[in-house]
């Protein structure tokens, strides 16, 4: 009874059309927020809408920008097998909380470290993170979170890298509010309250709303790169006394594993969280039990029958050397009802499709969605999700399936975020990143 009643106070937010679910397209246009079309109010019926709503702001976000950045709707996503994305040209946050509490700019020079300098041919992206959580390995970030974490470490031997953009609408209100250094959180006046995304009733989008892009990048071969989302970047390890090494930069290129996706909206005041995986990342645990495995996997090795799963890499994790230990990740079940593997699978065929049609070669068509968590029940603090739990795997590889206040639950660690003094940031870590 408690469950219909969340349930049925959803459907009172959003508007509801007595239409058929729209379906996914090939637009440049990001979503402003979930089209529900659905007229039975249930899980079964919402979460296909929502996660439409996750192929279409993966397809935009994914789209070739224009001089402005924004989607260039004269151009068509993968019509040359890859594209430079809209979002690579958002803000990192490293370019956002700058030392000394620095003011930033939107288009503003990228932070390059000293090491890096002279193989920066043409402005390259610094990406440093090993883990989700961690910015060097003894250090554990500012937006650390109630979990055991760890790097992840390719069947190669080389450490998983992890970088965080946020777009305009979010780099704005940071800066209106001087939430980018410690000294203008100190004197902020609270709540911290991001613009929301809107829809009109025909579900043509309004406002863009906050939005905050986590993406997996694992280095590959030149040969690889017709399977990837690839590109040319510097590959940063900052000094390090335990374990003991210099810092080191690398220019390499690397393919896109993991892309995680919120997005701030007028019927989720929690964020809608939309997470993605290549294809050849990991099998579940029923591919592993079953034996129908893929010959390769960029973090399993289906020929290792003893090899533990999910399994923190033991100490000390050096991200400049080529690493003995081999991540083995298996996808656990984390879903409670069929309905969130269903509708994700049935949405992955008419996107992948699509994607092909545009050209058969599309590495876009090599990316899937996991699912969609939205609030069920806005008006309560963690706001009831649906699912109760999703893990990505590049990005909670460790903690994954349905352990309440163990396994990842995206809306439920987010309400825990704080700036840098105790007041709450809007479910968002990376103020905890002012200097």
């Amino acid at each position: 009874m408690r469950r219909l009643i969340i349930i049925i106070a959803a459907a009172l937010l959003v508007t509801v059309r007595p239409q058929t679910p729209p379906p996914i397209v090939l637009n440049s246009m990001i979503p402003g927020d979930v089209n529900v079309t659905a007229t039975t109010v249930s899980i079964d019926t919402f979460q296909p809408d929502f996660d439409n709503y996750s192929w279409n702001t993966f397809i935009a976000l994914n789209w070739p920008p224009g001089s402005d950045g924004n989607g260039d709707p004269s151009k068509k996503i993968g019509q040359n097998g890859d594209n430079d994305t809209v979002w690579e040209h958002y803000r990192d946050v490293s370019n956002i909380f700058l030392p000394g509490g620095a003011k930033p700019t939107w288009n503003g020079p990228v932070q390059i470290p000293d090491v890096c300098k002279s193989l920066n041919k043409g402005n390259l992206e610094v990406v440093t993170q090993i883990g989700k959580n961690l910015l060097t390995p003894t250090v554990v970030s500012a937006m650390s979170q109630p979990f055991n974490t760890g790097p992840l470490i390719d069947q190669n031997g080389v450490f998983t890298r992890f970088q965080i953009v946020v777009n305009k609408t979010m780099f704005d209100y940071i800066l209106a509010n001087s939430l980018y250094s410690k000294a203008g959180q100190k004197v902020f006046t609270p709540p911290v309250n991001f613009t929301s995304g809107s829809i009109d009733n025909n579900g043509k989008t309004l406002v863009e709303g906050a939005i905050m892009v986590k993406a997996a990048w694992k280095v590959i071969a030149p040969a690889d790169k017709a399977r990837f989302h690839s590109e040319d970047v510097l590959v940063y390890s900052p000094a390090s006394a335990n374990p003991k090494y210099p810092a080191r930069c690398t220019l390499k290129t690397v393919g896109l594993v993991g892309m995680h996706i919120g997005h701030k909206t007028q019927s989720a005041p929690q964020w809608l969280w939309s997470t993605f995986e290549h294809v050849d990342n990991v099998p579940t645990d029923a591919d592993v039990k079953s034996g129908k495995l893929k010959a390769k996997y960029n973090y399993y090795d289906p020929k290792c029958k003893t090899c533990p799963v999910n399994q923190i890499p033991p100490r000390p994790w050096d991200p400049t050397k080529i690493s003995a230990f081999h991540s083995q990740i298996v996808r656990m079940n984390q879903f409670n009802l069929p309905i969130y593997a269903n509708s994700a699978a049935a949405r992955n065929a008419t996107a992948q499709q699509l994607l092909r049609g545009v050209n058969p070669k599309s590495v876009w068509a090599n990316y899937q969605l996991i699912s969609t968590m939205w609030p069920t029940d806005p008006k309560q603090p963690f706001g009831a999700p649906a699912p109760t739990f999703l893990a990505n795997t590049t990005l909670e590889t460790y903690i994954q399936g349905m352990v309440p206040n163990v396994s990842s639950n995206c809306i439920e660690c987010h309400n825990n975020a704080t700036i840098t003094v105790p007041v709450p940031s809007d479910f968002t870590y990376v103020l905890q990143r002012a200097q």
